[in-house]
């Protein structure tokens, strides 16, 4: 068995829940924004907290429109104006209602579906839980930016990283690299920072996708 079918393998009996679980930590998080907190900058540096919601949100609508639901976000992800229409919290409720649906389509047993990462199909549990890592690690970004808790647990956070680290042919050279690496040189993510003895997952997995656990 390769390292992506190990990976799948693993996250067979519990992407559902990663999806549940991830999309519960983006909602509650947002909901706890204040009036006066939009404009505060997070750990994605070039973002303040409006633009993270707008990506996380553009991004959730991007799978669903890969897996066959709605029309995708009409903005572009990766360059978030900072201004929404309407409240920020109905903009990731209806992100997250189209790609929860669009992920109950998906049967048991699938194979592969497609995502909108350059890696194009994937493994479904793998897919699965790198559109939960994208909702998870966005909600833990706007929490630390807000003064709210982690919605992050180790639990979730190894999950996450299994996905992540799935060895999957490159895009463009074809070679294999763990999942995130084509994105981490595309600029999605920072780069690794130095680990310490004592992390936990949620640690390895923050400082995995570039950013300090202890800000």
């Amino acid at each position: 068995m390769n390292a992506t079918n190990t990976a799948a393998a693993t996250l067979s009996p519990v992407w559902r829940a990663v999806l549940t679980d991830s999309y519960r930590a983006l909602a509650t998080v947002v909901a706890g924004v204040r009036d006066d907190q939009w404009q505060l900058p997070t750990p994605c540096s070039e973002w303040n907290v409006t633009q993270v919601v707008q990506h996380a949100a553009g991004d959730q609508l991007a799978f669903a429109q890969f897996l066959g639901i709605g029309t995708g976000p009409d903005y572009n992800p990766f360059e978030p104006s900072g201004s929404i229409d309407g409240p920020a919290q109905a903009l990731v409720d209806d992100a997250i209602e189209q790609t929860a649906t669009a992920w109950a389509t998906v049967a048991d047993g699938t194979e592969t579906v497609p995502t909108p990462l350059p890696h194009g199909a994937l493994a479904t549990p793998v897919a699965a839980v790198m559109c939960a890592l994208d909702a998870a690690v966005h909600a833990w970004d706007i929490a630390i930016a807000t003064g709210q808790p982690s919605p992050l647990t180790d639990e979730l956070a190894g999950r996450l990283l299994t996905a992540a680290r799935a060895l999957h042919p490159a895009p463009g050279s074809g070679q294999e690299a763990e999942i995130v690496e084509p994105l981490r040189q595309w600029g999605a993510y920072a780069a690794v920072v130095d680990g310490k003895p004592d992390d936990t997952e949620v640690a390895e997995l923050l400082r995995y996708l570039g950013r300090d656990p202890r800000i």
